[in-house]
């Protein structure tokens, strides 16, 4: 009688894989794409787990579910799997434009300034450039461009396959309108001028091959977020707010807008939550509580993190050291934050593709 060792095939492993549900995206693993090169020889099962974002905040508990499930095969005596991540390619309306080599864009909004917009939209792709992700990063905010100086970067972009090269800093590929103008120079710009420049800076720069671009937008409902929407597909749309009335009554007008306009809000990060006494360790909520969970439970849309107030943001900010790369509990938050909007992009992905 043949052995069950000689008898399994790679089939026998994808029919396991089929029982593995992605929580997250409501399917099984062989249906999402996400198996690849299974192999089975002398009892060892090989296989490719294809992740659909290098910042997933479930891999492991994905890789022990497929583990689990190939190993319970009679005759499997190891499980071999090789973990890789693919960001899906974003699609559009008729009249939305690709930016060649960008798979997904996210913006990042608030209803007003004040909020931390900028602060979350450096450390965000930074996490995601720390989880593995090729990351660009678009500082769009013309009358605020602070995003070269979060960063500690300097320097004037090159001209390269007749378009701009972003200077790259940190992992990033950057690319801002400080770079550009005169330091101090004050911005006197209307519409017009505004588009036009949101034009230039998304299809004349040379953004290479990115899996996200992190737009960091100004406050407010004006020209740039509204062309934004017109022009190019996002994949969704990041609304900063901080726990009191006076900033939540603004972001609820902001949402409010991208869900007119047809933009996918894909949730809301509330900044500034708390203070963590370094002395007793008391979690004091300075600007009040409670104004991210409403605004995410009346649009329905997820409370995709609460970012702690941290002295340390603010004086990195100001020096070009952004808090990332630490065990703080503010890098910590801003990883977790990066692994849920990656999840909310693939969730929207694959719910879209249906």
């Amino acid at each position: 009688m043949e052995s069950p060792i000689m008898s399994l095939t790679p089939e026998d492993v994808l029919n396991a894989l089929r029982r593995v549900m992605d929580p997250e995206l409501g399917r099984d693993l062989v249906s999402l794409g996400m198996v690849r090169d299974v192999q089975v020889e002398d009892g060892v099962a090989k296989f490719t787990l294809r992740l659909t974002t290098p910042a997933c905040p479930i891999r492991d508990q994905l890789l022990a579910l497929a583990r689990r499930a190939v190993a319970a095969l009679p005759g499997i005596r190891d499980v071999r799997v090789k973990v890789e991540a693919e960001v899906p390619r974003g699609y559009g309306l008729p009249g939305q434009r690709d930016i060649p080599g960008v798979r997904q864009i996210i913006a990042v909004a608030s209803g007003k300034g004040g909020v931390g917009k900028s602060t979350v939209a450096v450390h965000l792709a930074l996490a995601l450039a720390e989880a593995g992700a090729r990351v660009g990063l678009l500082d769009a905010d013309f009358y605020g461009p602070n995003v070269p100086q979060m960063l500690g970067s300097v320097g004037q972009p090159a001209v390269r396959n007749n378009r701009l090269a972003p200077i790259e800093t940190r992992g990033l590929q950057v690319m801002s309108f400080a770079y550009l103008v005169e330091s101090g120079r004050p911005v006197i710009w209307r519409g017009p001028l505004l588009i036009s420049a949101i034009q230039q800076m998304l299809f004349d720069v040379d953004w290479g091959e990115l899996d996200y671009l992190i737009v960091d937008l100004p406050p407010g409902t004006g020209d740039v977020p509204l062309s934004l929407v017109q022009l190019i597909a996002l994949a969704g749309v990041v609304v900063v707010t901080t726990p009191q009335n006076v900033a939540v009554a603004d972001v609820l007008r902001c949402i409010e807008f991208f869900q007119v306009t047809g933009a996918p809000v894909l949730g809301v990060v509330e900044n500034m939550s708390y203070l963590q006494c370094p002395d007793c360790g008391r979690r004091l909520e300075v600007f009040g509580r409670g104004g991210g969970q409403w605004l995410a439970e009346q649009f329905d849309v997820p409370l995709l993190g609460q970012i702690p107030l941290d002295p340390a943001i603010c004086e990195g900010g100001d020096l070009g050291e952004p808090a990332s790369g630490s065990d703080s509990p503010v890098a910590q938050a801003f990883r977790e934050l990066a692994g849920m909007v990656a999840a909310q992009v693939s969730i929207r992905q694959f719910a879209g593709a249906n």
